[in-house]
């Protein structure tokens, strides 16, 4: 379990996390979510002793990770997968790891097994891609066998075989009964992997809820209709008080009514419908709305593109 009660880190004048209050559970993956400077990686930092609160807390059992006799056997974590000396090869870069936390160097072997790196377990990771760092991030933080998981990114880098295989691997690890604390900026695999989120935004938590939760409280979801009727449907619906707009394919978006209200009325006045569905909004656009006002960095709108020369008409030149 991972506990942090007023935890509060400022370097300066700057306030990176205010006095937040979580705690991530063991046995269920919990994202967590934040637009870039929010206070994410200063949180998970924090959580593994690389920077200390300015007040507050951070436990990982109850403990803080300085006072863990044995930190890699109780806590995994990964922040920079790319934190390897470049000399080093795979296999040596975790035997040490091991040895200094009293690890049995066969475990080296094992999980270089695990992130199927055993094929390049003796060759220096200078030379290794970004989603080969990645993998070898994953397995030292898998060394210990530690029942604390943090991962920041570990997507970063990866195929869509790799992601499949470390989304696959996380939610088992969490089903073992783990604590499995995972940030990420890449929606689509956040909402196929975690069962429970929070959200950071200015160093602040906006939401701390289960993952549909979150996307009900943020979006507005929709009844689409399609119908041959469409025209006598809309005006249906509309007498019964409810919102329908037009897709451009001539569908009804119908909000303020459940789908099976909406069959309702058009199966009484006989009215044929060729679609019904309920729309409900993606976590990304739940995540935009609710951080639209934490975001610190925006980027100007691009300029309007300029056409190719050959695209020109020379008609009344």
């Amino acid at each position: 379990m991972i506990t942090a009660r007023a935890l509060t880190k400022r370097y300066g004048d700057t306030t990176a996390v205010d006095a937040i209050d979580f705690t991530v559970e063991p046995g269920t993956v919990t994202g967590f979510l934040g637009p870039n400077g929010a206070g994410k990686s200063t949180t998970m930092r924090m959580a593994i002793g690389l920077d200390r609160p300015t007040s507050g807390s951070i436990t990982i059992n109850g403990k803080n990770y300085r006072d863990l006799p044995a930190p890699l056997h109780e806590v995994g974590g990964l922040l920079e997968a790319r934190a390897i000396h470049g000399g080093r090869t795979a296999y040596n870069h975790l035997l040490w790891l091991a040895k200094s936390n009293g690890i049995p160097a066969r475990r080296a072997d094992e999980v270089l097994e695990l992130v199927g790196l055993s094929e390049v377990a003796h060759k220096r990771s200078k030379g290794f891609s970004l989603g080969m760092g990645q993998r070898l991030g994953i397995a030292a933080a898998l060394l210990g066998d530690p029942s604390v998981l943090l991962l920041d990114e570990p997507v970063n880098g990866l195929d869509p075989e790799g992601i499949l295989w470390i989304r696959t691997l996380i939610r088992r690890l969490a089903a073992e009964g783990r604590t499995v604390f995972v940030s990420s900026h890449l929606m689509s695999e956040m909402a196929l992997t975690a069962d429970h989120l929070i959200v950071i935004g200015r160093g602040q938590i906006l939401a701390d809820t289960g993952m549909n939760d979150f996307i009900a409280r943020n979006s507005a979801s929709y009844v689409r209709v399609r119908s041959p009727h469409a025209a006598d449907l809309a005006d249906r619906l509309t007498g019964c008080g409810w919102n329908v707009d037009r897709a451009d394919d001539g569908a009804l978006l119908v909000t303020g009514a459940s789908a099976e209200q909406v069959g309702d009325v058009a199966g009484a006045d006989g009215l044929f419908v060729h679609e019904l569905a309920t729309v409900q909004a993606s976590l990304e656009e739940a995540f935009m709305r609710l951080t639209a006002d934490s975001v610190q960095y925006h980027a100007a709108e691009p300029p309007p593109a300029v056409p190719d020369s050959s695209d020109l008409t020379t008609a009344g030149v």
